[in-house]
């Protein structure tokens, strides 16, 4: 368990997280269907409830996180990109949600960052056939931000981080909160939202030192405070 300081220092630290994965076959396939089909009902419970607060957890990451696919990204797997905020995806991916297959719906928050992402009635589509798509498909209906080459999913991603991790970070987990919280209420308390996170950024050294940089026509060096 990180102590309040090991927070602070990973806040500080850490500018931009990519979710990537040791296959150019699979990125997450879910669950092991043999081991499910083996737990019991209060099991599967506690299972798929652990699941959702990890990836709630993983979710509520206040830097940007971008999701590198190659391959399968199914349930859960497509899950857990979905966490991320932006998702590059290589040629060979394929993404679903194909619980309802097997009686069961999304569990660890599919129904709703999905809709949240692409509309409410694409993705009951894909959900309700079990439907498996590919990467440009994806692509049209914006789960995905960007398609390339096979295994050049990772080399992408880190090209955008690299563009990331140049400006402010507390300005990044600013505008990050900023946008996350007002997309689930109207415009107006939306607003407000996003004039609380500005004014976080108002007494901070990296404002000045952003001020500065632009002045003396340099790169700034943004210390994260």
């Amino acid at each position: 368990k990180l102590t309040k300081n090991d927070e602070e220092s990973v806040g500080r630290n850490i500018r931009c997280i990519i979710l990537t994965s040791n296959s150019d076959r699979v990125f997450s396939a879910g669950a092991d269907l043999k081991e499910r089909s083996e737990m019991t009902k209060e099991e599967a419970s506690s299972f798929v409830t652990s699941l959702r607060s990890s990836l709630d957890g993983l979710a509520s990451l206040p830097m940007p996180m971008i999701a590198c696919v190659e391959g399968a990204a199914l349930g859960g797997g497509l899950e857990i990109a979905l966490t991320a905020d932006l998702i590059i995806s290589g040629e060979n991916a394929t993404f679903g949600l194909p619980e309802t297959s097997l009686a069961i719906i999304p569990g660890a928050g599919g129904t709703q960052r999905l809709p949240r992402l692409i509309g409410a009635a694409r993705a009951k589509e894909l959900i309700f056939t079990a439907r498996k798509i590919g990467a440009q498909t994806a692509y049209e209906y914006g789960i995905v931000q960007h398609v390339v080459g096979k295994g050049e999913a990772e080399k992408k991603g880190i090209e955008i981080a690299n563009e990331i991790v140049k400006n402010g970070p507390l300005a990044l987990k600013a505008a990050k909160r900023s946008i996350n919280e007002g997309l689930d209420v109207d415009i107006r308390k939306g607003m407000e939202i996003e004039k609380v996170c500005y004014a976080t950024i108002l007494p901070s050294n990296d404002r000045l030192e952003g001020l500065s940089a632009f002045k003396e026509k340099r790169r700034p060096n943004y210390r994260g405070n």
